[in-house]
């Protein structure tokens, strides 16, 4: 354990250190920063490729799935696709120094709002390699040093990554203690990391939700966080119901086994009986189970349903199953999500304004959307470029979590010699 705790100090004090020259570089410095590493990681495919089929064989060794071990393979294709995310985030508008809000004082004085690096952000995830470009391009861009910890079925994949990114940087002037690895597997690597509170600003888990509490009850450290993709699509009695069959559809089958898929259908009961059977039959023709409340039960007729049980309304199913309530109106509908929603996304489809805007006032959660896919709520969607993930907390930043997401806001003040009396 001192060793562990001595690896991750030095770490820390390379990225402190690195994070501070991040923060003093120009925003030309910077993406000559991500030119290089882009390329290098262009050069590197054939290290990488020998460095993932030890990460390959060692996941057949331990029965890892075949599509776990498909996650992790690397293929040319996907190697090109981590240099062109690089390049992608490289053109992005650069948000580190830009002065808003400035306004004048009284007395002259002008007060604006500065956009800075957060500094040193540990970034600990248990997915696909390409994670590790992904953070670590989205951190220098935003002038931040960043310490990841991969999954250890991805360990050797990662190291090479990281190892070609930080070689970027050097030919770029800046120091490789910016992108840096946790070079253990060891998992008392992750608990030293999150109490690394002298060195590390910020802590962003990407996995599933055992990673995530675990960072949660354990870290020192603020935690942007998001636990669970618990998302709502509320039919309204005002909808235009072959929208809403679109919507629906959407948002549960795009893509089931993602935060931000639909998982509970609301229903307004003036709509329900017109609106649920055609829905019924579509979503399980496509190879939806759905789990009905007793209203929705008995409107299901010849339909193959599911009666819910409670715990249905409060369970991210990340797959093709969908829990489906029949609600009294809108007031229930604003219940049911304020008490079983994770406040990822939820929408509202219908065509009366002023419900829309109630719901939009009232839905506590980190995108609310009018007559739009749930599956809508993405950084790339959104026009961020990229992404670290979806916050789901209050402090900071909420929702997609961009460049902007990944600084802060601090008061400058511009003067010429005023004295407070």
């Amino acid at each position: 354990m001192t060793d562990i705790a001595q690896l991750v100090q030095t770490l820390g004090v390379a990225a402190r250190a690195a994070a501070r020259g991040l923060a003093a570089a120009s925003g030309t410095q910077r993406n000559a920063a991500l030119t290089a590493m882009a390329r290098r990681l262009s050069d590197s495919q054939e290290a990488l490729q020998r460095a993932n089929a030890l990460d390959l064989d060692e996941a057949a060794r331990n029965g890892l799935s075949e599509a776990m071990i498909d996650r992790l393979r690397l293929t040319p294709a996907r190697i090109l696709d981590m240099v062109e995310g690089i390049r992608q985030v490289e053109a992005l508008p650069d948000p580190v120094g830009e002065i808003t809000e400035l306004r004048p004082r009284p007395n002259g004085m002008m007060v604006g709002r500065m956009r800075m690096p957060l500094g040193v952000i540990g970034v600990i995830y248990e997915s696909r390699p390409n994670v590790t470009a992904d953070a670590a391009a989205l951190c220098v861009k935003s002038g931040n040093a960043v310490i990841l910890r991969g999954g250890s079925e991805a360990h050797h994949s990662n190291q090479a990554i990281a190892a070609a990114l930080a070689e970027g940087l050097s030919e770029a002037g800046l120091s490789a203690g910016a992108v840096q690895t946790v070079p253990t597997t060891d998992r008392a690597a992750v608990g030293e990391l999150l109490r690394a509170d002298r060195y590390v600003d910020v802590i962003i888990p990407r996995g599933g939700k055992g990673l995530i509490q675990r960072i949660i009850d354990e870290s020192r450290i603020p935690v942007i966080k998001h636990l669970d993709g618990l998302c709502h699509t509320y039919v309204d009695r005002y909808a235009d119901l072959a929208m809403a069959q679109e919507l629906v559809f959407n948002g549960k089958m795009q893509r089931t086994g993602v935060c931000n898929a639909t998982e509970t259908l609301l229903v307004h009961q003036a709509v329900a009986a017109e609106f649920l059977p055609p829905m019924m039959d579509r979503l399980i023709q496509a190879g939806c189970e759905l789990r009905c409340c007793p209203r929705a039960f008995a409107l299901a007729g010849g339909h193959p349903v599911t009666a819910a049980g409670p715990e249905d309304f409060d369970t991210e199913f990340l797959a093709p199953i969908l829990a489906v309530r029949v609600v009294d109106g809108m007031d229930q509908a604003l219940e049911h999500i304020d008490q079983h929603s994770s406040r990822h996304t939820e929408t509202i489809v219908t065509t009366h304004h002023q419900r829309a805007m109630r719901f939009l006032r009232e839905v506590d959660s980190s995108a609310v959307m009018v007559n739009a896919s749930t599956r809508f709520n993405d950084g790339f969607q959104f026009g961020l470029g990229a992404e670290m993930g979806i916050s789901t907390d209050k402090l900071h930043v909420r929702g997609p979590v961009g460049l902007e997401g990944l600084t802060a806001l601090k008061y400058v003040v511009l003067g010429h010699g005023q004295l407070r009396s």
